[in-house]
């Protein structure tokens, strides 16, 4: 048996780990103070022991880069999950575990989180990256409020987008963020905030009276 296979797989196995060690060192900067406030292509390849181009290679480009971080927080934070929010048959409850599951993923690496966003209003790459992820979320809920108006007389246009834009920011790392503080744990916060998506949906949609549905984990 020709030795080419087992060479590849070697080959395959050792970008794959540099790959890793390069989006931990990422992770690793943006926990640090001069990390975060100096961060660059240079600092990532130097905390990560490879060579500048070995970080272009890998990824093409800081924007590329903050897609694959953006994507480990992702799966560290359970966003595999939400796959199965769009699965429930009951739209209230969709929307609860939405809340859920996005309050676990921005408590999972909270200070990454809060710099990469923090990040966005100082760089055009790093804003792309959280604008577009944003949008993700935003388009979510859209279709979750699309799905609870089904059984109502359609509100405007108007209505719906006010609606989604409050709900998104009540279930954005900002509110998660600042409702948190130093104390109060995720569960508690995903309850307050979900309280709080149930009040502006009856405030703003008053057709619409949404009970809380029994508890339960995505």
């Amino acid at each position: 048996m020709s030795p080419r296979p087992y060479r590849l797989g070697q080959r395959q196995a050792a970008t794959e780990q540099t790959r890793i060690r390069i989006i931990h060192a990422c992770r690793e900067l943006l926990m640090t103070k001069d990390g975060f406030t100096h961060f660059s292509m240079e600092m990532v390849a130097k905390q990560a022991d490879v060579a500048r181009m070995t970080v272009y290679h890998q990824f093409g480009s800081k924007t590329g880069l903050l897609e694959a971080l953006c994507d480990s927080l992702a799966v560290n934070g359970g966003m595999e999950q939400m796959a199965n929010v769009f699965c429930q048959s009951e739209p209230i409850e969709a929307l609860k575990q939405y809340i859920i599951i996005f309050g676990r993923f921005w408590s999972a690496d909270r200070l990454v989180t809060r710099r990469l966003r923090a990040l966005a209003d100082l760089d055009p790459e790093f804003e792309q990256v959280i604008r577009q992820r944003d949008e993700r979320r935003r388009t979510g809920v859209r279709t979750l409020l699309a799905r609870i108006c089904e059984e109502y007389e359609q509100p405007s246009a108007e209505t719906l987008e006010n609606a989604g834009n409050v709900l998104c920011t009540l279930i954005g790392f900002e509110t998660f963020d600042s409702l948190a503080g130093p104390e109060r744990s995720p569960e508690d916060v995903t309850d307050l905030v979900y309280q709080l998506v149930l009040a502006a949906l009856d405030r703003l949609i008053p057709d619409i009276k949404p009970s809380s549905p029994s508890s339960s984990s995505p």
